[in-house]
């Protein structure tokens, strides 16, 4: 545990104190990306950057609840468009479809759902056409 700065020591002191015993018993080494460059240093600054990447990393949306639906239905659309089997698109696009009929029951905040559940069979016969042999 880190302890409390004495006092009459300079908090810079301090703090350079505790960064040198650290690296000195290793605590810096073999940290994930050492020796990557930093990611967005060639991006312009955005003072929103941090909340951004955690949104990001976290699955979050900051669209309203109808448009990130919206936004999953052409995700899953995309997926099982790359699927392995047919019972995968089957599988995608059922679970899918599950969420639209519960936000078609109920509908979400946010502009017009504009969604309709989508013809799972028809969308599998698409697939397996699309496959060679």
């Amino acid at each position: 545990m880190t302890e409390r700065k004495p006092a009459g020591v300079s908090f810079e002191t301090w703090v350079d104190r505790q960064i040198r015993e650290a690296e000195e018993r290793g605590a810096f080494a073999d940290l994930p990306g050492a020796g990557k460059p930093l990611p967005g240093l060639d991006r312009p600054y955005d003072a929103m950057w941090w909340i951004k990447a955690k949104m990001e990393r976290e699955g979050l949306s900051a669209l309203p609840p109808s448009l990130a639906l919206r936004k999953a239905a052409e995700d899953a659309r995309e997926e099982a468009s790359r699927a392995r089997s047919g019972a995968e698109v089957r599988r995608i696009l059922t679970d899918m479809n599950e969420r639209i009929r519960e936000a078609l029951a109920r509908p979400p905040e946010g502009p017009p759902l504009n969604l309709t559940p989508f013809d799972v069979d028809a969308i599998v016969k698409e697939w397996h056409a699309g496959r060679p042999g």
